[in-house]
């Protein structure tokens, strides 16, 4: 039986409260007695959704709306930095934060500020929940008015990747100056639980329907210091797996071991985007400054395959040319698992390798693309070219670009998410 909180009652009331109650029960036991059903007064519907794709515009300060599916038309687009003034005002007046603002502008945002890293959308669809860099901080915009419900300022002084749960009720934020991983309620803001990570976490994953939470730091990725043999000044980098019931650390994985152990001395230890199969058992990732990807075997612990990808004679190998030490950014699957969608954000090309062989299919040129996610009808793997704003799509199936949808300032994460029926942008400012 459900506990129903006490009412307070007057007390000038003691005899009309007894008399309600006689008369409530009284009701209940002639219900009883003809066999009526109790019920509670249904709830008012929840408005029906519809599924869409949020672009994070990050140098814009916008996410744009855009279909799922078929055409990826733009249904419209969402300031996500309403309260810019605000925040500008607050850091401009703490020297130790405009240090690091002015920092995340020279370093990860190539000259810009970085004001939309990542998006997910509450359950209800009624708002976007949205990383902001150069903020360090998360919040929740209201789709309706364009107003914020909550913000979540993170440790030290960058937000960065988010996840969601399964459940759609949980968002993992990696705070990357603050070697810390903050899971938050997504319709609240309030924090359920953190954990402590290796330098600069970067992406994260749930696994096992929510249980696991996987979090891949990526260690300094902002100097100059680039060359392989100062690989070693780059950090504390690993994979951290915690219980995402009590937040313990469950295992740490360290990639320099696998890889010395797979013959790959050469390549950087640095996960960065990654992916699992859909059974859980492999995990295929890109590290910094590799043309290629890994595949890691999850229950025996072990690398068992490398693939190098064509370059670009364009690109320089020059690796501090390469942005935040990237020179492959942005992996999708497809829903059964058999393809894998690669963005070669450096050489200018995406392309759909087969997982059988690791073979890649034909050469998709793209500008500077940054990430790669999965259609709403899994059919084909969007990116997003961050050279020349807009997002692509390439069918899985054929390996070939089927549309492409200008949108705002430097597009990067594009996720799937749901909101009202009927849904129209709200009042810019």
């Amino acid at each position: 039986m459900a506990l129903v909180p006490p009412v307070p009652v007057p007390p000038s009331e003691p005899r009309a409260r007894g008399r309600r109650t006689l008369v409530a029960a009284l009701a209940v036991l002639a219900l009883a007695a003809v066999g009526a059903p109790v019920a509670a007064t249904p709830a008012a519907s929840a408005a029906p959704l519809q599924e869409v794709m949020f672009v994070g515009n990050n140098w814009a300060g916008t996410a744009d709306v855009i279909r799922s599916r078929d055409d990826y038309a733009r249904l419209g687009r969402i300031d996500v930095v309403p309260d810019r003034a605000e925040r500008l005002r607050e850091i401009y007046l703490n020297p130790v934060r405009l240090a690091f603002f002015l920092g995340i502008r020279q370093g990860p945002g190539e000259g810009h500020d970085q004001l939309v890293d990542d998006m997910y959308t509450t359950p209800d669809g009624t708002a976007l929940v949205v990383s902001r860099p150069s903020f360090a901080d998360v919040v929740s915009i209201d789709l309706a008015t364009g107003r914020i419900r909550w913000r979540f300022p993170v440790a030290g002084f960058r937000s960065d990747h988010m996840a969601v749960s399964p459940d759609g009720t949980r968002v993992a934020v990696s705070a990357s100056t603050g070697n810390t991983v903050h899971v938050l309620d997504i319709v609240t803001g309030r924090q359920v639980g953190s954990f402590t990570t290796g330098d600069k976490p970067h992406e994260n994953i749930f696994t096992d329907g929510g249980r696991y939470l996987w979090n891949m730091s990526i260690g300094e990725v902002n100097t100059a210091l680039d060359a392989p043999w100062l690989d070693w000044t780059k950090g504390d980098r690993r994979i951290t797996v915690v219980d995402t019931r009590t937040f313990e650390v469950l295992k740490v994985i360290d990639m320099r071991d696998r890889l010395d152990a797979a013959g790959r001395r050469d390549l950087s230890d640095a996960v960065r985007p990654a992916v699992l199969t859909p059974d859980e058992r492999t995990l295929y990732f890109q590290v910094s400054f590799f043309h290629g990807l890994v595949e890691y075997d999850v229950a025996t612990d072990r690398i068992t395959r490398v693939e190098e990808l064509p370059t670009n004679p364009a690109t320089s190998e020059d690796r501090t040319s390469w942005v935040n030490d990237s020179r492959h950014h942005g992996m999708s699957i497809s829903p059964d698992g058999g393809r894998l969608c690669v963005a070669g954000t450096m050489d200018d090309y995406a392309t759909i390798v087969d997982r059988a062989t690791l073979r890649e299919g034909p050469l998709v040129s793209a500008s500077k693309p940054y990430w790669a996610t999965v259609s709403g009808d899994g059919r084909d793997c969007v990116i997003s070219e961050a050279g020349a704003d807009r997002v692509t799509a390439i069918n899985f199936a054929t390996g070939q670009k089927v549309a492409s949808v200008p949108v705002g300032d430097h597009p990067q994460r594009v996720r799937i998410g749901r909101l009202p029926v009927g849904w129209t942008p709200p009042p810019a400012g």
